[in-house]
């Protein structure tokens, strides 16, 4: 783990925030170093005899990861080299083109520290998947949905972990009807790439639960579904011929300009050729 303190934004962070939130600190598990974590780790560091400066170097790390009991750890559910040369060799790709991919556009970590796939509910998206099974979203309004079902996106409700959780189940808890399960589990992203779970039908998986369960299994899979969300939207041939603009732009929208995507994947695409 690197260093990392105020004002980092990174995959570490996020883990950092899964790691206080397990030890009952109040933190937005996000990939952001915010006030509150900063002072998170302060406490935390005052109260395990260690120097108070929040900047989480190897001895705050260290133990962090043993007051957690080392958090998620179980190796056969990561990426590994030959997933990458698997994927390489499936779509005809230079490795070093999705080693560059897979750097860029993961999310670093595709489990929570519980073992359970990283998800992000969307509840504009979970709208629009109840309307899209004949259900009248606005039936369901009130003061305690607010957070899970609302027809225009917000950030606002988002609280990253296993906080994702809790609301992925209260959507799916709306109703016993299995079309709300459905569409529950379509409105989260899952996995190392965060891919919606509305795509799981036209990438190729039989039933959105067929889906949810192959995210379960490992990172290996996310790899899988990723791969076949790039070729479902044809975005493979970007990549081969390394048209790493207009890739950014089908895979990340307008914005990529913004934040720099294009340049962020030839970067890692030279480095890793090297």
């Amino acid at each position: 783990m690197r260093t990392i303190k105020l004002g980092v934004k990174s995959s570490e962070v996020y883990y950092l925030n899964e790691l206080l939130l397990k030890l009952k600190y109040t933190v937005v598990v996000a990939d952001s170093f915010s006030a509150a974590t900063d002072k998170a780790v302060r406490d935390f560091q005052l109260k395990n005899n260690l120097v108070v400066d929040g900047i989480v170097g190897l001895k705050t790390w260290s133990t962090l990861l043993e007051k957690s009991k080392g958090g998620f750890s179980s190796n056969t559910k990561l990426l590994s080299e030959q997933d990458l040369i698997d994927f390489a060799n499936a779509y005809n790709l230079e490795l070093a083109v999705v080693k560059a991919v897979n750097e860029v556009e993961s999310g670093g970590k595709g489990f929570l520290v519980d073992g359970r796939p990283k998800i992000l509910f969307e509840g504009h998206v979970f709208w629009r998947q109840l309307e899209a099974r004949n259900i009248n979203p606005n039936a369901y309004v009130n003061a305690n949905t607010q957070d899970i079902l609302f027809k225009n996106y917000t950030r606002k409700y988002y609280l990253g972990g296993t906080a994702e959780y809790t609301r992925l189940e209260k959507a799916i808890n709306l109703n016993p009807d299995k079309k709300f399960s459905d569409a529950a589990k379509c409105s989260a992203s899952w996995g190392l790439y965060q891919i919606m779970g509305f795509n799981a039908l036209t990438i190729g998986y039989s039933t959105i639960d067929d889906y949810v369960e192959k995210m379960y299994l490992n990172e290996g899979e996310h790899l899988k579904a990723f791969g076949l969300f790039l070729k479902a939207n044809n975005l493979i041939g970007l990549l081969r011929d390394k048209k790493w603009a207009d890739f950014a732009l089908r895979y990340n929208g307008a914005g990529y300009k913004a934040n720099k995507y294009d340049e962020k994947l030839m970067k890692a695409y030279l480095k890793f050729k090297a």
